[in-house]
């Protein structure tokens, strides 16, 4: 057995709930869809998306692994760096991260938030 948790992209993409309009969102109209695979203890891993718009993210409270899977985002640290992120590409926003996400083209994403 692989674990107590396990399961594949269709099973997860089959499995997203539509959230609505992401909080804080302050351009566009960026709507989210998520399937949550693990949520115990502060840690939780899933799949995301959402369509193209943007939000600001102040002195995170957590820190949050991702691995792109679909789609095109910029990712715009505090000091104005700015990374486009696609397909294949993994990062990490440790704890205390403030910046932005501007979503270009709808994104999916694995997430793991400890």
């Amino acid at each position: 057995m692989i674990g107590s948790v396990h399961g594949n992209l269709d099973g997860l993409r089959s499995s997203m709930v539509e959230t609505g309009r992401r909080a804080g969102a302050d351009s566009g109209d960026p709507k989210v869809r998520f399937a949550e695979m693990y949520d115990q203890e502060g840690r939780e891993a899933g799949m995301w998306a959402c369509t193209p718009g943007g939000w600001a993210i102040e002195n995170r409270p957590d820190t949050e692994a991702v691995l792109i899977l679909s789609g095109e985002a910029t990712i715009t640290d505090a000091d104005g760096t700015a990374t486009t992120v696609g397909p294949g590409d993994f990062f990490v926003l440790p704890r205390g991260w403030s910046g932005r996400w501007d979503i270009l083209e709808t994104v999916e994403k694995l997430y793991v938030i400890s």
